[in-house]
């Protein structure tokens, strides 16, 4: 048993979180247009350095098309997975378990007013927090919180560049490819080296 585990919300604990295709759909902008007129500004956004107006002001003036602010809030319908919720559960028997979410402050405001933060100890998000994965400050700043030693910690998230940040530093890291292959990995990490 650890003594941390660290979930990561969106395509973990809660499905239909990715807007980025609905948003492209509705502007008739393939996938490519929508990353290239958003990337630097939604890092911006997530470490809540600008605020949702100013990143659509950007979006528009660099896609040359005018947009509604609500896109974010519009498609952003977040369902919780109940197995992952049931295994957090049983974590909670004897460990924290906290969210580490890279997020923007509508999508947690929408967490927030649901509810679906309830199962977690603590919320750690990166709009609050000024730092995003995979930036290894992200991850040492929960451990210093939460005063725990990276080797008593695991972290689950399913972007691989996550998982092998937090690896780096020494944290059990899972990459989440559905809540039963999770129980089996929790399960081996929790094993003993032989």
């Amino acid at each position: 048993m650890f003594d941390l585990y660290i979930f990561d919300m969106g395509g973990v604990v809660s499905r239909n979180t990715n807007v980025g295709p609905e948003i492209a759909a509705y502007l008739e902008f393939d996938g490519g247009q929508m990353i290239e007129y958003a990337r630097e500004d939604f890092r911006e956004l997530t470490i809540g350095e600008i605020s949702v107006r100013e990143f659509v002001r950007r979006f528009s003036s660099k896609s040359s098309r005018t947009i509604e602010d609500d896109l974010l809030i519009r498609f952003f319908k977040p369902e919780l997975d109940p197995d992952v919720v049931a295994i957090i559960d049983t974590l909670k028997n004897g460990a924290r378990v906290v969210a580490g979410t890279n997020t923007i402050a509508p999508h947690y405001d929408i967490h927030l007013r649901r509810g679906d933060y309830d199962i977690f100890d603590i919320v750690y998000a990166s709009h609050l927090m000024g730092l995003a994965k995979p930036d290894p400050a992200f991850y040492t700043c929960i451990l210093e919180h939460e005063s725990c030693s990276a080797d008593r910690a695991v972290f689950i998230d399913d972007f691989p560049e996550n998982v092998e940040a937090a690896r780096a530093l020494g944290i059990g890291s899972l990459l989440f490819t559905g809540a039963e292959q999770l129980k089996k990995d929790l399960t081996a990490l929790a094993k003993p080296a032989d």
